[in-house]
């Protein structure tokens, strides 16, 4: 039996998904492979290394560097999150990823992009964190607030764009089960928006204007469907039950551990039952 992992993105509501997965590396909660997007794939990567407590102890102890992520770093570079220092000189220098350990855990990791010029998602296994950081870094790469990252000669940005919550893809890879941790409560739908600021900025790129101004619709249905397949018992949802309240790109380390612990409890909490619907 195979089991698949999909991890919702959503900013620094990633903590919760980091939360969750320190959870299923406590209860020791195997998968077989992991489909991600943007906050999701930044933090989901910890939990193929083990290196539980890692998404937290870093944005705790980094996120009032002014190199970090703010608006400094968005005047000076373009990207809000700071690529040289954020992407590169924490995981490899400051609080080092653990990339023998990811590779040697032999399960494959998936990010989403989203391509601009295509408007499409696309899906890339990561094999070596270190050398497909520009991968990562496109993942979440929020539109405005950040560069158009260039992969091979291809344009993106934050693949929750085209597929904020990639569970087709993941059932397109043949697992058995799978298990789908998501940032936002039951009751979340997004709000119709006019993709005024899309075409404003991103006008000379139109399939991406788009599908950028529809996302609300693809993320509505793509919620309904998996309250649908969760209903009828094909795939294992844990979602907050509430509304998380930290901001996307939030600076309080208070709220940090608030939204960390959140996850890390609903996940202690769900144990049990994931065991149940793994062992049906």
């Amino acid at each position: 039996m195979k089991v698949g992992l999909v991890l919702e993105g959503g900013g620094m509501r990633g903590l919760y998904t980091a939360g969750v997965l320190d959870a299923f590396l406590d209860a020791d909660i195997h998968v077989d492979g992991v489909v991600s997007v943007s906050a999701g794939a930044l933090f989901g990567v910890n939990f193929l290394s083990k290196q539980r407590g890692r998404a937290i102890r870093y944005n705790k102890r980094f996120i009032k560097d002014k190199h970090y992520m703010g608006l400094r770093s968005w005047l000076t570079t373009g990207n809000m999150v700071n690529k040289d220092f954020t992407y590169y000189k924490v995981p490899m220098e400051l609080d080092r990823f653990d990339q023998d350990s990811f590779a040697q855990s032999g399960v494959p990791f998936y990010v989403t992009v989203t391509n601009i010029e295509t408007g499409q998602p696309e899906y890339y296994k990561i094999d070596h964190v270190f050398e497909q950081m520009e991968l990562l870094r496109a993942s979440s790469a929020l539109p405005l607030v950040s560069k158009i990252v260039e992969v091979d000669g291809k344009k993106y940005l934050d693949g929750g764009l085209s597929d904020s919550i990639p569970v087709e893809f993941a059932k397109s890879l043949g697992f058995d089960k799978l298990i789908v941790i998501l940032t936002q409560p039951i009751t979340y739908r997004k709000k119709a928006s006019s993709g005024r600021i899309y075409r404003m900025f991103y006008g000379k790129y139109p399939k991406f204007v788009s599908v950028a101004s529809k996302r609300y619709q693809h993320y509505n249905q793509t919620v309904e469907k998996i309250i649908q397949l969760e209903n009828e018992g094909q795939i294992y949802v844990i979602r907050p039950h509430q509304a998380l309240q930290i901001g996307r790109l939030e600076k309080n380390p208070e709220k940090f551990e608030e939204i960390y612990q959140a996850g890390l409890q609903d996940g202690m909490g769900a144990i049990e039952d994931v065991k149940e619907y793994l062992e049906k």
